[in-house]
């Protein structure tokens, strides 16, 4: 039976980079693999220069992504809060170029963030993994370099692992995240066993090099159907 780990990503603001181009830096609506694989390679120790260690982990995890709904109730109605996607536009000032000189015009950037949009993420140990769940989950609970929700300037409100988690065991994904605290909305999961024919193709699986270059994947997307824990 498949293995799970289950993590929180929350905070105020997320951002994980969609195709960039120059100062135009937008976000996708979910957590990207590259992304996550930098999140965990970040609270494992691993050197952007180490390609053996970095190879090991992306062979080592699938990852099923919930989007959770924070939901509650006011003058006895069922209120649920959104997710926003908002641009933060500013100029830089004496930015460097690739030459190492200061650039005399000032430089226009882009930059999309999430807002109120926390994650439920489930990362499968694949068939024949080089890297166990256990030793990712020790990382994550002590890691060595400071994880972020996409973005430096991204910080988290909450552990990624609760204090006493540890790997479980389910039939897929979406039976484990069934127990998510929020109630989730809809799941994107690159399982082959969650196949559906609802898709989207995403260019987010890293290409690890001198140069940074990125494939593509397909990711099945899943509507979570019944809502619950809707705190009063």
């Amino acid at each position: 039976m498949p293995r799970f780990l289950i993590l929180k990503l929350d905070g105020v603001m997320q951002g994980w980079g969609g195709h960039t181009y120059e100062d135009w830096r937008p976000t996708e609506l979910f957590p990207t693999r590259s992304g996550l694989l930098g999140l965990l390679g970040a609270c494992m120790g691993i050197d952007r220069q180490d390609e053996e260690r970095l190879n090991a982990l992306a062979s080592s995890v699938l990852f099923t992504v919930q989007t959770e709904c924070k939901r509650f109730q006011s003058d006895k109605k069922n209120l649920e809060l959104t997710s926003l996607r908002l641009c933060d536009y500013h100029t830089i000032l004496e930015s460097r170029k690739v030459n190492g000189k200061p650039n005399e015009n000032p430089v226009q950037s882009y930059r999309w963030y999430l807002f109120d949009t926390p994650f439920t993420v489930a990362v499968e140990e694949a068939i024949n993994a080089p890297i166990k769940l256990e030793e990712i989950a020790g990382a994550v609970h002590s890691p060595i370099y400071t994880p972020f929700l996409g973005r430096r300037s991204c910080p988290l409100s909450r552990p990624l692992l609760d204090p006493d988690e540890k790997p479980v065991e389910a039939k897929s994904a979406i039976d484990v995240l069934q127990n998510s605290d929020l109630g989730g909305s809809v799941i994107y999961s690159e399982s082959p066993e969650l196949a559906t024919e609802h898709k989207l193709r995403v260019r987010d699986v890293p290409l690890y090099g001198r140069i940074r270059r990125f494939t593509t994947r397909e990711v099945f997307i899943h509507a979570v159907k019944e809502v619950s824990n809707v705190p009063e």
